[in-house]
């Protein structure tokens, strides 16, 4: 099996699960520097192609979401894959070292908080969904 196209595969299915999900794929700084500087919060998932990435990660930001409060703007960018993106997100992510997967929270452009992957890797999707639901509670709004 030639590597490039297995990697092409992962990247497809990564990219479709949090696509799936409901969030907004940002692949380039103008989509992102849009998406960021929104109104209301904004969750930002910092997709991988590894293992806590697939296993942990993706499958806590699409559970995450069906809870009474939610963020207002779901979006993503890949690392590794649309590295101009995730950089332009990380200059936003500030104080924050670079992390993946991850999950940044903003508020009208700004960085509240971070789930980096030290909180994810080693950890199940339940505990990270309740990660994530307990800054949904601090600072969203009910649905």
């Amino acid at each position: 099996m030639d590597f490039n196209i297995f990697m092409e595969d992962v990247v497809t299915q990564a990219r479709t699960e949090i696509e799936q999900a409901g969030y907004e794929q940002l692949t380039t700084p103008e989509e992102v520097d849009e998406a960021l500087q929104r109104k209301g919060t904004t969750l930002v998932m910092i997709n991988s192609v590894c293992g806590c990435a697939g296993g942990v990660a993706r499958p806590s930001a699409a559970h995450a979401i069906h809870y009474d409060k939610r963020p207002d703007n779901l979006v993503t960018v890949f690392a590794g894959q649309d590295r101009e993106a995730t950089n332009r997100a990380r200059e936003y992510f500030v104080g924050f070292p670079p992390s993946s997967p991850s999950f940044a929270f903003l508020k009208d452009g700004e960085i509240v908080t971070m789930v980096e992957r030290h909180d994810i890797e080693g950890f199940d999707p339940i505990q990270v969904v309740g990660k994530l639901q307990g800054i949904f509670d601090q600072h969203c709004e009910e649905v």
